[in-house]
């Protein structure tokens, strides 16, 4: 969906006033409202939260969060938001185009579609609904249907630039240029301040040869945004072609300091600088390329030739066989690694390599259609050395979420919950829902230290905490008791003073064993000393998922080593036997079931958790990632969405990066 279509939409409804019966619900509604326009979405998503419990029937709520976590990225979360706004109204149909948006994201072209059927039958004259089934039409390849709905919506609103633009890119995907460029010309005409119209006039004029005009037209694109990362790739292109090869290398390396791990660019620079004899860099650059994207076929295929001109015979026939292990039909591989057997004296090896090259060349020429596509590989008159380029693709403006394929991201869990120092006091929101219990609340004043139950880091300086264990140690001296032993743990193991700390807990529970939260801070202890231990040896087992949302255990720097939990798992589950409705233990011990690789066990216990106190967000973080890891993602992005819906803002990360790719 057109980012700047789609604020158009947002705005002419969020203004809209909604009559209700009680004063707080229009505060709420205001206020979320307000955050919607300013951007503020997590905001936003608060404070519909707060009217959602006000009034669970009230279909805008869920409708205008459902736009807020739309515009986080979490299409999954606003599709179930939506279909909660049609529950409750069947005839809303501003759901059933929103609804359709978000399916059209996420490639459910054809409920998309039916989606917008619904909204046309209900209001035929809201044109907004021709733009966005245009949109669809165009992610699906009905290139005709496209241009006939951006007609109709064109007939209405003759002055939208946009439309013109998705038009033009549809007729240019139907092979009609002459067409396409018409209507780029209008969309620049109506808008002269949109880099957009000039970059995509530029590919018509890259694909007809007019250097002067592709490169006119870009530097008028980047003039107007001198960030546009897309803009500077496709000059790279324009100059290259313009036979002039510092410049091509000058814009590439503008997009590369923007986006680092931009996969095609980097191969881009290989290619160029190979040719110019910049080997070592050239290297460099192919060797970012195939860590960031192990199934680049040609950056194997050209880092391999490159191999060849250095004299590194063997590396040369590992590449080739890799690029042959990718695209078994890839005869100039085959070729070529014949000639790099003979090099190395393997003459059989080299000449069945040979007889398989000849084959896959025969069988090539004698295909015809769709066959000759899957076999392009076979192709030995085909060049692997130009510079790639993307296709025209309006309907993905963002050139950074386009070419970029991000290396491996370490996902950490949620750290454990325990007693920690803290002077902080935490703002209530109204009608927030906080876990009550009696015991905790009772214990926490016992303790002669600002204490609270929290898994985030305490806010007190070293010479803060210094302080206060200063002022322990003198109650101490006075006479032991567990409370006090208790706050001297937990400021020593602020200061990674573990083996202090881990004593005073054993003498707390010395003197008190039927006291839960000792064991919970214990075990918690514990499962910290481990992974301190861990770190400094490098040796930190994390969750680890690729670009693709595909998982894998990861251990870095390739050590192998496991360490043992089960201390720290016992200390929670003696705490689970002497207090089962706190959920927070269970949590725990999901925690540390995942970090000893027991992953289906710790799913049991953070659903436990949540059985208990359905509004802890680090568990649906926690469980939505293991989720993830175990290839069931479907599950996983929606306890990610529910994380960022109760608060957790790392979730919006995650699902951008694993729960909401758009269809290659």
């Amino acid at each position: 969906m057109n980012k700047k279509f789609f604020l158009v939409l947002l705005i002419s409804l969020i203004t809209v006033d909604f009559a209700y019966s009680q004063y707080d619900k229009q505060q709420f509604f205001f206020r979320g409202r307000q955050f919607l326009i300013e951007g503020k979405y997590t905001q936003a998503i608060e404070n519909f939260n707060i009217l959602i419990t006000l009034d669970s029937k009230l279909n805008e709520a869920f409708f205008f969060r459902g736009i807020a976590k739309y515009n986080l990225g979490d299409f999954l979360g606003a599709q179930l938001d939506f279909d909660q706004t049609l529950k409750i109204n069947p005839l809303y149909t501003p759901a059933y185009h929103y609804r359709a948006i978000t399916l059209s994201r996420i490639g459910k072209y054809d409920l998309a579609l039916k989606d917008l059927e619904e909204a046309v039958d209900l209001r035929p004259s809201y044109t907004g609904l021709y733009f966005s089934r245009g949109v669809t039409y165009f992610l699906s390849q009905q290139f005709e249907k496209a241009v006939q709905d951006f007609n109709k919506f064109i007939r209405h609103e003759p002055r939208v630039a946009d439309a013109y633009l998705n038009r033009g890119a549809s007729f240019l995907f139907l092979g009609d240029t002459i067409k396409a460029l018409s209507d780029y010309n209008t969309a620049i005409n109506l808008n002269r301040f949109d880099p957009e119209g000039y970059v995509r006039r530029s590919r018509i004029y890259l694909m007809q040869n007019n250097l002067p005009g592709a490169i006119q037209d870009l530097d008028k694109a980047i003039n107007l945004d001198t960030a546009n990362t897309f803009a500077y790739f496709n000059r790279a292109l324009a100059k290259y072609n313009n036979k002039d090869i510092n410049g091509a290398l000058g814009d590439l390396e503008m997009v590369l300091r923007q986006d680092p791990g931009n996969a095609l660019t980097l191969y881009n620079r290989a290619l160029i600088r190979s040719q110019i004899g910049d080997y070592n860099n050239a290297l460099d650059d192919y060797d970012k390329v195939i860590s960031i994207n192990p199934n680049n076929v040609l950056a194997y295929y050209n880092r391999a030739s490159l191999f060849m001109q250095l004299g590194r015979h063997r590396d040369a026939m590992d590449d080739y066989s890799k690029a042959i292990s990718l695209y078994p039909d890839f005869a100039n591989a085959y070729m070529n690694r014949s000639y790099v057997k003979n090099q190395l004296g393997q003459f059989t090896s080299a000449k069945s390599d040979y007889e398989i090259a000849q084959k896959k060349i025969r069988d090539y020429k004698t295909m015809t259609g769709d066959s000759v596509k899957i076999s392009a590989f076979a192709d030995t008159t085909k060049k692997y050395d130009r510079l790639l380029a993307l296709d025209a693709d309006f309907a993905k403006k963002d050139f950074n979420n386009n070419l970029l394929q991000y290396k491996d991201v370490d996902i950490r869990l949620k750290p454990l919950f325990k007693f920690r120092a803290d002077q902080t006091k935490k703002a209530l929101m109204a009608l927030d829902k906080q876990h009550e219990d009696k015991n905790s609340e009772l214990f926490i004043s016992q303790i002669p230290v600002p204490v609270r139950l929290s898994s985030e880091t305490t806010n007190l300086s070293a010479d803060q905490l210094q302080i206060l264990i200063d002022a322990v140690d003198r109650k101490l001296r006075m006479g032991k008791d567990s409370r006090t032993l208790f706050a001297k743990a937990l400021l020593e193991s602020n200061l990674k003073q573990f083996n202090t700390a881990l004593e005073c807990y054993n003498q707390a529970i010395d003197l008190d064993p039927e006291q839960t939260f000792y064991y919970i801070n214990r075990g918690a202890l514990q499962s910290e000393m481990i992974d301190f231990i861990s770190s400094m040896e490098s040796n930190v087992q994390v969750l680890t998922l690729d670009n693709a949302g595909a998982t894998r255990a990861k251990v870095q720097e390739q050590t192998t080593r496991s360490y043992d939990y089960t201390a720290a798992i016992h200390d929670m589950k003696r705490a689970v036997e002497l207090s089962p409705d706190f959920p927070y233990t269970y949590y725990n011990l999901g925690n540390l079931y995942c970090m000893s690789n027991d992953l289906p066990e710790s799913i049991i216990q953070y659903t436990k958790a949540l059985e208990l106190y359905p509004y802890l967000g680090e568990a649906y973080y926690n469980r939505g990632l293991v989720l993830i890891y175990l290839k069931d993602k479907e599950k996983g992005c929606i306890d990610i969405s529910k994380a960022g819906e109760l608060g957790i803002s790392d979730a919006y990360n995650v699902i951008k990066k694993y729960c909401s790719e758009e269809p290659k």
